[in-house]
């Protein structure tokens, strides 16, 4: 099987697929938050879950958006990145340009001729880094950025369907909420690096300190 072309599911990092998933999550807790400050009875739910719907397909067209921006931006420092390897004189000059895109760990560890190996491959490439703005792939990961987004409040709305008492709905709502924050924080630790248990119990914090501002507040 050819690798050349990559596949879809790696478009977006797993670190990228769980923020888009947190992010979700606390839109929807924030606003699933006031469904027990309101006053009335099935009506006001329904209105309230439509806001929710509504507020995350908003901010997954924005996030979508925001995808697309930084890709572009990471596409174009791309290139002048190479352009500028391109145009240096000799390796000395090119030296510094590499230094500042690489990360401070791996660029402190390089040789110099690890600089000049890197310098030759990229003036040796066939063909020099293309400039189209969007791509197809770029395109698929904007689309899995919208749908992460939006289908992380499923979930959360699902209790307001079937518990016709808006209260206990929105209880067990909560703690559904608590719950995804903890798997989600423990598997965005885990892909980037960070400290497993106690990144999900921030997360799970946040979570809490919404929930009790709600209920501060009357929910």
């Amino acid at each position: 099987m050819s690798t050349s072309q990559p596949r879809i599911t790696e478009v977006l990092s797993q670190v990228e697929r769980f923020s888009e998933i947190l992010f979700g999550l606390i839109m929807t807790l924030s606003i699933t938050g006031t469904v027990s400050v309101v006053s009335g009875g099935r009506e006001e739910v329904g209105a309230i879950l439509l806001s929710v719907l509504g507020c995350n397909v908003a901010w997954g067209i924005i996030d979508a958006v925001l995808y697309l921006l930084g890709t572009v931006s990471e596409r174009g420092r791309e290139y002048a990145l190479y352009t500028a390897v391109l145009q240096a004189h000799d390796s000395e000059e090119a030296r510094p340009v590499l230094t500042e895109a690489l990360p401070p760990l791996i660029a402190r560890v390089l040789l110099p001729e690890d600089f000049d190996a890197i310098r030759q491959r990229l003036t040796g490439l066939p063909e020099k880094p293309r400039r189209h703005v969007i791509s197809r792939r770029d395109l698929i990961g904007a689309a899995g950025v919208f749908l992460l987004v939006v289908l992380s409040c499923v979930p959360l709305i699902i209790p307001f369907v079937f518990i016709f008492d808006p209260l206990p709905a929105l209880r067990v709502s909560n703690a559904i909420a608590i719950l995804m924050l903890f798997v989600g924080g423990y598997f965005y630790a885990k892909h980037s690096g960070l400290p497993k248990v106690s990144t999900a119990l921030v997360m799970v914090a946040l979570g809490v300190v919404m929930v009790g501002i709600t209920v501060a507040l009357g929910g």
